[in-house]
């Protein structure tokens, strides 16, 4: 099991969290990602935050490698 899913295997990431940090990794930025997702920026960037609290991390960069080595997105 890997450690980025809970004991049922579910994600740690919701479908949308995911969705942004993927766009992130392929060097979208705030206002792109957005556009392509059809949400604010101010969204945008609450999803990064919260995905930020739940990994315990000071910023995005850390975020994504957080994320990808608990194979949560891929690079």
């Amino acid at each position: 099991m890997s450690v980025g899913k809970d004991a049922r295997g579910k994600s740690l990431l919701t479908n949308r969290e995911r969705e942004v940090f993927e766009l992130l990794v392929q060097d979208k930025t705030t206002k792109e990602i957005a556009e392509v997702l059809f949400i604010s920026e101010k969204t945008v960037r609450n999803h990064i935050s919260n995905v930020m609290k739940k990994l315990n991390v000071k910023g995005r960069s850390q975020a994504v490698v957080e994320l990808v080595r608990l194979e949560e997105i891929k690079i």
